[in-house]
């Protein structure tokens, strides 16, 4: 095995509950991490995303490897794990690297890994990420990174932690790592559009999949196995989709709004299988300089899609999409380069980072475009004006009282005006 990165092995602490489980190193203090050839990665959460990521992460750098695997259905380790055999040598885990169950993720944190990456529901996101940096662990988790901002408080600790011990953390909002966006960015804050004024971004499409409920499953099962339509799992679409659009207009901003008013509401997918969550919002921002934006999301078959971010200035407009962007006014301009697959250029700059020994630390911002989500979500779902203070602190926590297979009754839809703000 040729030389690894510097990595500190640590002891399971006592505690029966996920979420109140801590890993603590060995020793303490920021050890030395030093430039190496092969990184080992481990995947936490084996789903369609999970795998996605790890392919992606094998695809941007020869000398990583996928060595242990962890998720709570045995069954979606084994699909994962058969996929990424099929990759060769590098995507091979052998079978004591494997683990099933809520505690999986503490089981792969004990293996030789250099980076792992976090791509289960995003409920379990602040609890995993909170483990890997106490594990010395960098960090690839996909978006978004909580559901309330009690994991968003979480997530901001965690990021300082990895910043004060050296570590990398790169989220998978991957509009940060595109081409397009990042020349697209580049005019704004060159002002080639001038003072930005306003901005409008949408997230507009059809329906999303749904796994029927079979008759063996308990409620936790049902619920995990299509967390899409519980809050407590995915934060409801707006969080879990519409972010990246979010996250795209609080980068041309600056960073995070300060209050928000908005609309939901549950018309189309008004069936028990869709959990409890709404099928649209539109939102409100306003930003500390009086900049609004317009923020809309629907998952609705039959309707105008639509999937753009559009900023405004005194001089232009940007429309940005995946691969595209323009500004139409006093200076127009297209982005005509290269662009590389941002899945996979996001782990590329990570890794770079890493060996470069200047990681990457990306938990503020993308934590700051997840509690941006969360409010606009809260203010849908409550009728009320939210502000960003109430948000950072709010006690708002969405876990379930225990992490087993079980009874977990499907909590009530929101009803504005009536549905508190905690």
């Amino acid at each position: 095995m040729k030389d690894h990165l510097s990595r500190r092995r640590f002891v399971q602490s006592t505690g029966a509950t996920v979420a109140g489980a801590a890993l603590v190193p060995s020793a303490f203090g920021v050890m030395p991490r030093r430039r190496a050839d092969t990184i080992n990665v481990g995947l936490i959460g084996c789903g369609g995303r999970g795998t996605g990521a790890a392919h992606n992460a094998l695809t941007a750098d020869p000398d990583v490897r996928i060595v242990a695997l962890a998720d709570v259905f045995e069954d979606r380790l084994i699909g994962c794990r058969g996929h990424l055999e099929g990759m060769g040598d590098r995507g091979s885990v052998r079978d004591n690297a494997c683990f099933v169950g809520f505690d999986a993720y503490r089981e792969l944190l004990r293996e030789d890994v250099d980076a792992v990456i976090l791509a289960t529901p995003p409920h379990f996101r602040p609890i995993h990420l909170a483990a890997a940096v106490d594990a010395n662990k960098h960090v690839f988790m996909e978006k978004p990174v909580a559901v309330d901002p009690t994991g968003y408080r979480t997530v901001i600790n965690a990021g300082a932690k990895a910043t004060a011990s050296g570590l990398g953390i790169v989220a998978g909002t991957q509009r940060r790592h595109e081409a397009s966006y990042r020349a697209a960015m580049q005019q704004i804050h060159a002002g080639a559009i001038g003072e930005v004024v306003a901005a409008r971004c949408y997230w507009n499409q059809g329906g999303l999949w749904m796994h029927q409920r079979k008759d063996d499953w308990c409620d936790m099962e049902w619920q995990l196995r299509n967390w899409l339509y519980f809050t407590w799992l995915s934060g409801d679409h707006i969080v879990e989709q519409h972010i990246h659009n979010i996250d795209v207009v609080n980068w041309a901003m600056g960073g995070p709004p300060v209050r928000a008013l908005g609309v939901g509401g549950r018309q189309a997918r008004t069936d028990s299988a869709y959990g409890h969550v709404f099928d649209h919002f539109a939102i409100e921002f306003e930003y500390p300089n009086g900049e609004h934006m317009l923020s809309m999301c629907r998952q609705m078959d039959g309707c105008t899609p639509r999937v753009e971010e559009v900023i405004t200035g005194t001089r232009g407009r940007l429309t940005t999409r995946p691969g595209s962007a323009m500004i139409a006014g006093e200076s127009p301009w297209h982005f005509a380069d290269d662009n590389p697959n941002p899945y996979v250029q996001e782990h590329v700059d990570l890794y770079q980072s890493i060996r470069a020994e200047a990681p990457l630390n990306e938990a503020k911002t993308v934590a700051e475009s997840t509690l941006t989500a969360i409010m606009g979500r809260l203010a849908a779902y409550t009728g009320q004006e939210l502000t960003w203070d109430q948000m950072v602190d709010s006690e708002l926590d969405l876990a379930p009282g225990t992490y087993a297979f079980g009874s977990l009754p499907t909590p009530d839809i929101a009803i504005p005006g009536q549905t508190p703000f905690i």
